[in-house]
């Protein structure tokens, strides 16, 4: 039962979100708390927790057709759809618990209706699902932000949202790219179709480039400092080389660790 529920929940990707989440709520420039901290990324990991669980039941007849998801608790029946639902409503509640102020929760629950309502059906429907998706990454940094004391509406969450949303679409991408006659099993169309497979695409290059040059934000604006910005800068020059070499399988895992990345370096800013 707990492989079903780590499973349900998808339990690297969630914490991902929540890490996420910490990233905007230590930029905020205020010595912050333990406790409030925790709870924007317990709180957003619930959520995202949650989330996963009610997509899976909105999506398991897809998921029936693709290899990779053909051993979800749904699909293989070890969960009900109605038991697999009550399981996300329940974490999501207390994720918006966790989250406690009226904004916050405001954000949780716009990123879920984009999520579930938005780009869930789209993803079988246009290419343009998966830019389209990638704005969910945008809302976990501004609920930490937002739970620290932070106004959403500001350039420097403002930054760090819309890195994160240009991180999405390579990072998906590449995971398409693995998963490929999975998603045309189940008809899920493929953004630039087989040129993008391939890695030859103009528009993945762009993405590259964007996120690269969106990287630099954060330091050209100080919002990454020394000595952490110095390594930082650092970051575009492996993606640049993996992808001009079309290494898929070490360009894959090192934009994985890039929410990661940011995180630890405004951990270690946050100490001086």
């Amino acid at each position: 039962m707990i492989r079903a529920c780590t499973t349900l929940f998808r339990l690297k990707l969630s914490l991902l979100n929540g890490v996420s989440a910490l990233a905007g709520y230590l930029l905020y420039p205020s010595p912050g708390e333990l406790p409030s901290a925790l709870a924007a990324f317990a709180g957003v990991s619930l959520l995202a927790a949650g989330g996963s669980a009610l997509n899976q039941v909105l999506e398991r007849d897809l998921d029936t057709r693709m290899i990779r998801t053909q051993m979800r608790p749904v699909p293989q029946q070890v969960m009900t759809p109605a038991g697999a639902s009550a399981s996300g409503a329940i974490v999501i509640v207390l994720g918006f618990l966790l989250l406690g102020t009226f904004v916050t929760a405001l954000l949780g629950f716009a990123a879920l209706i984009w999520y579930l309502a938005v780009y869930t059906p789209l993803k079988t429907k246009t290419t343009l699902a998966l830019p389209i998706g990638a704005l969910c990454g945008a809302f976990p940094p501004m609920i930490g932000w937002s739970l620290a004391g932070g106004n959403p509406g500001d350039y420097r969450i403002i930054t760090l949202a819309g890195l994160l949303f240009l991180w999405q679409v390579p990072h998906f991408w590449l995971f398409q790219r693995r998963h490929a006659e999975d998603y045309r099993r189940a008809g899920i169309p493929l953004l630039s179709g087989d040129a993008a497979i391939a890695g030859n695409s103009p528009f993945f290059w762009l993405w590259i480039v964007a996120l690269c040059a969106g990287a630099m934000l954060l330091p050209a604006f100080g919002l990454i400092v020394r000595p952490g910005a110095l390594w930082f800068a650092l970051f575009p020059l492996p993606i640049m080389f993996f992808s001009l070499f079309r290494s898929g399988q070490l360009l894959f895992p090192y934009i994985n660790c890039f929410p990661l990345l940011v995180t630890l370096l405004l951990v270690l800013q946050k100490q001086t």
